[in-house]
């Protein structure tokens, strides 16, 4: 494999469930004696609402090279031998897989670390839109991760100074 990076990312269309056993058997490798996973699922219910599914919208190709970039950065920080991430567009029901994650490592340390900083890293900076769908009305949501990052890249003068807008007030 050399330096090559063994990733998969995908953003499916919608109504194409997430097919688990893919990405597990993508990332299962004999040097692997770790596959750390994450399904992120619709609940039922928030903050006291009947949630009936989730709708998800993306700037695909924006969604894909950032999803590629952040597996590049987790490679960096742990020994990872392939990772694989898929995102669901469209709507998601109940009970149903939204995100699926798995990364295999030699050690579990490393694969579980990069599984968070994964899903952390997709929840704050990917654009993907989630709008959540009640029994009684709906709301798009803005991810808490996303919303804690851009008050990190605040200056003090309340200006979001990253790499992608408004870095020359910074």
């Amino acid at each position: 494999m050399g330096d090559e990076e063994r990733n998969l990312v995908e953003i499916l269309e919608e109504h194409n469930a997430i097919d688990i056993a893919k990405y597990i058997n993508y990332v299962s490798a004999p040097q692997a004696g770790a596959v750390a996973t994450f399904s992120g699922t619709t609940r039922d219910t928030f903050d006291g609402k009947t949630v009936v599914e989730l709708r998800y919208e993306a700037y695909v190709p924006m969604a894909v090279r950032r999803i590629k970039d952040i597996c590049s950065s987790a490679r960096a920080s742990w020994s990872l031998i392939s990772i694989a991430v898929a995102h669901r567009l469209g709507p998601v029901a109940v009970g149903e897989t939204s995100i699926f994650i798995a990364i295999s490592s030699v050690h579990r340390a490393d694969a579980l670390d990069a599984c968070k900083f994964v899903i952390d890293e997709i929840k704050a900076s990917v654009p993907i839109w989630k709008k959540e769908v009640y029994a009684n009305g709906e709301v798009w949501k803005e991810n808490s991760e996303f919303l804690e990052r851009r008050t990190e890249l605040a200056n003090p003068n309340g200006v979001i100074c990253d790499s992608v807008e408004a870095s020359w007030f910074c």
